[in-house]
């Protein structure tokens, strides 16, 4: 079926505005933390690439890359020059790129300077990793961004596009971007640039930072429920932005996605697999139970469990190790959101009362923030359990640095006692700092080391510490690098 070039046309006029030098409407000002990186690769790239913008969907990719648009606008690019298509569209997905780049050529004039092309949801077009490794190599005039919700997608994409594309991954709203979306007005904080410094402070400042985190607290717990997707985080009703988390965002993936983009055709068992993984977040991957509770062969749910990750729903965190050490483990499955497995398990509000439930999602939150900060640092994330049963929830690795994370936000007590396995981790392997996720804003600051063993275990509140690691600025001019 061909497409008529006055069809494609009325479209793309309603996609670019600028044309008709109109204003993008329902923009919004604030910008979230990647906008900086992303915007930097589309105006001015430090090397000859294409930019990916990739990530869940209803994350604002789309809002992020028409901000960028806006931008170009202001430093002069000329309308004519941008071009907006989303591949979601039906018609733009049945035309094609190559049909949309010639009705966008022939209705405006080109104008000297480049060209900046935003292929919105690109994962629609025929051979995407081909074409886009095509324009890189042979259209130097041109700027490429394009999202995706589901990519990279096979591995010939992924090998044709070594070195043609910058990959910038976009997470779920930080628990910094929802306070400052939802424009709550909440006591300052002071800035962090490392978490090692927290241990440095004076016993005045931990006090005096203690009493204003618990301000954050109730906010971090709606923050968990409602989720961190801009649509949902500004909906002032759980029970509703739950609704819309399920329905709008997970449901799509899952019946529509899955199909036009993998070819699955089981989509019950599909949607089966993912309510076990809801049920188990944050816990080791049992796969022998999983296949006998759901009655699916072992390589059949393996298959699922690898595209709902490449969809951005989960995360899968290996054991400590290499080679045969991580074969002979199993990995730890996280939702990508906390308040996914609420959402989806009907649970609404009560996640917040019920002890177990909020460590789970406490849990999740904080994988996602250490994640999503520091992943691009050559970081290695894993987790470890000792002999007897002792486990570290979180290992970053970086250089030759082991870093443990331990998340104890159901417990009231952070002593010595409460955090063998932490400590077990430090001496085995060599580790001399580690950090522990705490419930109380009250529990801040370095744990008293009664053993004299030299390892420094510094106590974080989960609210603060998720506040922490999603500030993107100093000031106007200056980013944050967090270090831990």
């Amino acid at each position: 079926m061909k497409i008529s070039k006055d069809d494609l046309g009325k479209i793309l006029v309603r996609f670019n505005p600028w044309w008709r030098q109109e204003e993008i409407s329902d923009l919004p000002s604030w910008h979230r933390a990647s906008f900086r990186e992303f915007f930097s690769w589309v105006y001015d790239p430090p090397a000859q690439r294409a930019v990916l913008l990739t990530g869940a969907r209803q994350i604002g990719k789309t809002t992020l890359m028409l901000q960028a648009v806006k931008a170009l606008l202001k430093k002069g690019i000329p309308p004519s020059n941008i071009l907006y298509a989303t591949f979601d569209h039906p018609l733009l997905k049945l035309a094609g790129i190559d049909d949309v780049l010639e009705v966008w050529r022939e209705r405006e004039v080109t104008s000297r300077g480049p060209e900046f092309l935003f292929l919105d949801e690109a994962q629609f077009i025929r051979n995407w990793g081909t074409w886009v490794k095509h324009q890189v190599d042979f259209q130097k005039n041109r700027h490429i961004a394009f999202t995706g919700s589901a990519m990279p997608l096979a591995e010939a994409d992924q090998e044709s596009g070594v070195g043609r594309w910058r990959t910038i991954r976009l997470g779920t709203l930080s628990f910094y971007e929802y306070v400052q979306l939802r424009k709550l007005r909440l006591p300052s904080l002071p800035k962090v640039r490392s978490l090692r410094e927290i241990a440095e402070w004076p016993a005045v400042k931990l006090h005096q930072v203690s009493e204003t985190g618990i301000a954050y607290v109730p906010h971090f717990h709606e923050y968990l429920v409602r989720g961190g997707f801009p649509q949902t985080a500004q909906i002032d009703s759980i029970e509703q932005a739950q609704r819309i988390l399920r329905e709008d965002i997970i449901d799509k993936v899952l019946k529509r996605d899955m199909t036009a983009l993998f070819g699955v055709r089981r989509i019950l068992d599909l949607e089966q697999t993912f309510l076990y993984l809801c049920m188990h977040d944050g816990g080791l991957l049992d796969m022998v139970s999983l296949c006998n509770n759901l009655q699916v062969k072992r390589p059949t749910a393996q298959h699922f469990i690898e595209i709902l990750e490449a969809t951005h729903l989960i995360y899968r965190l290996p054991p400590l190790g290499y080679g045969k050490e991580i074969l002979r483990g199993r990995f730890k499955i996280y939702l990508t959101d906390p308040a996914i497995g609420s959402a989806v398990l009907l649970k609404g509000k009560s996640v917040i009362d019920d002890p177990t439930s909020l460590g789970i999602a406490i849990e999740t939150a904080v994988f996602k923030h250490i994640f999503a900060r520091i992943y691009e640092q050559n970081v290695r994330f894993s987790y470890w359990r000792g002999k007897k049963e002792q486990e570290v929830d979180l290992i970053a690795e970086t250089g030759n640095h082991r870093i443990p994370f331990e998340v104890k936000h159901r417990t009231n007590h952070t002593g010595e006692r409460e955090l063998r396995g932490l400590y077990e981790f430090l001496e085995k392997k060599g580790s001399t700092r580690g950090y522990v996720i705490t419930k109380s804003p009250g529990d801040l600051g370095p744990v008293q080391n009664t053993k004299g063993s030299g390892k420094l275990v510094t106590r974080i509140p989960a609210a603060l510490l998720c506040y922490w690691l999603g500030e993107s600025e100093v000031d106007d001019d200056e980013e944050v690098t967090m270090a831990i």
